[in-house]
């Protein structure tokens, strides 16, 4: 009788030496990553398909996950980029009128292992009090070798997620031509430039600054991404070139490297924020917003006032930097996810502010 591969037990092994047992879906075989939690209720979708998960073993502490399956329309990016998935407990009948297969299907299309049936909760606060960790996932524990886990690094992760080649989004009526940098954007970016009226021309990465100019857009967006900003020195020597030639927004990793092109600094964070129920503070009116957030790094706040910017959001958990403007350079960036979809909305409006921007308003 063959054998139900939900019934095939797989381990979970952490470079500190824990061992969990859970039971696989998704795609077969072993794979090493950089094992991180996120804390969303909702937005698995967006999750699984947003290229900032590059090379990471993805955690949902929320304890049931695929209730409503998968819906191709809401993907972030054409595929997905997570090394392998990890849910306590997974939905194999989703109900939902706009579901298009359940989340076991696309696991096994993308070549993705899942783990279920596993203690999450205790998972997450290891994590919690050491700190981000790799992890190997396997069918065999005797298989596991703590020095190659503990040596496993992420590489290569903006070339790997970025277009190979420039393509344009049209809006109806456009009123904006905007250059979009793709250092791993998510789709609902796109989204939000074409429903204020952008023309939105998504490049590479590592465009060079004359073929942007060359454009003449009225401005420029820098997308999140994955990876360890200070890692991307072409990036960072074309930023400082294009600096305060044209209106600015960075989002999450386009932020991190707005500010290295500016001088500033970047850290490593413990366990980084992931999830979307995220508090950042507007230090200018005082007011508390619930963003979406996915990053491994944060801007230090003093070295990015030495650089003349200035701070504009903190989170409210643990005071690092979630947003700075440039308001001699005619820029600004936030280390969260105004674009968020599903959510949380509260701060789409600073797409708007870019809007402003480009029209002279601000």
């Amino acid at each position: 009788m063959e054998t139900d591969m939900n019934d095939e037990k797989v381990y979970i092994c952490l470079a500190d030496g824990h061992i969990f047992e859970g039971k696989r879906f998704g795609a077969s075989g072993d794979v090493t990553g950089e094992l991180v939690f996120t804390t969303g209720m909702c937005g698995y979708i967006e999750t699984l398909t947003d290229p900032s998960y590059f090379g990471q073993i993805v955690l949902q502490t929320f304890p049931l996950i695929g209730n409503y399956g998968f819906i191709e329309e809401d993907a972030e990016s054409e595929k997905s980029f997570v090394r392998a998935y990890i849910v306590r407990e997974k939905c194999d009948k989703p109900s939902n009128f706009r579901c298009d297969k359940s989340l076991d299907d696309f696991l096994k299309n993308n070549g993705i292992p899942g783990v279920y049936d596993v203690d999450t909760r205790e998972i997450t606060k290891i994590i919690r009090e050491n700190g981000v960790m790799n992890a190997f996932i396997c069918s065999d524990p005797r298989n596991f070798n703590k020095e190659a886990t503990e040596s496993y690094v992420i590489k290569d992760a903006v070339k790997s997620v970025s277009c190979a080649r420039p393509f344009p989004a049209a809006a109806e009526n456009p009123e904006f031509n905007v250059v979009l940098l793709d250092y791993g954007k998510k789709n609902n970016i796109v989204r939000e430039l074409t429903k204020r009226g952008c023309n939105v021309a998504v490049m590479p990465y590592n465009t060079k600054t004359d073929d942007i100019l060359r454009l003449n857009p009225d401005g420029i967006m820098l997308s999140n991404g994955p990876g360890n900003p200070q890692e991307n020195e072409e990036c960072i020597s074309e930023l400082k070139k294009l600096i305060g030639k044209k209106p600015i927004f960075g989002i999450c990793l386009g932020h991190q490297l707005l500010a290295l092109a500016m001088g500033a600094k970047t850290e490593k964070l413990k366990y980084g924020h992931r999830g979307v129920n995220q508090p950042v503070k507007d230090l200018k009116t005082g007011r508390t917003y619930i963003s979406s957030q996915n990053h491994g790094y944060a801007v230090l706040n003093d070295e990015a006032e030495k650089c003349g910017g200035v701070i504009s959001y903190s989170n409210a958990n643990d005071g690092t930097n979630e947003g700075i403007d440039y308001p001699d350079k005619n820029a600004f960036s936030v280390q969260f996810h105004p674009e968020a979809c599903s959510g949380p909305h509260d701060t789409r409006f600073l797409f708007d502010k870019f809007i402003k921007m480009m029209e002279g308003k601000s």
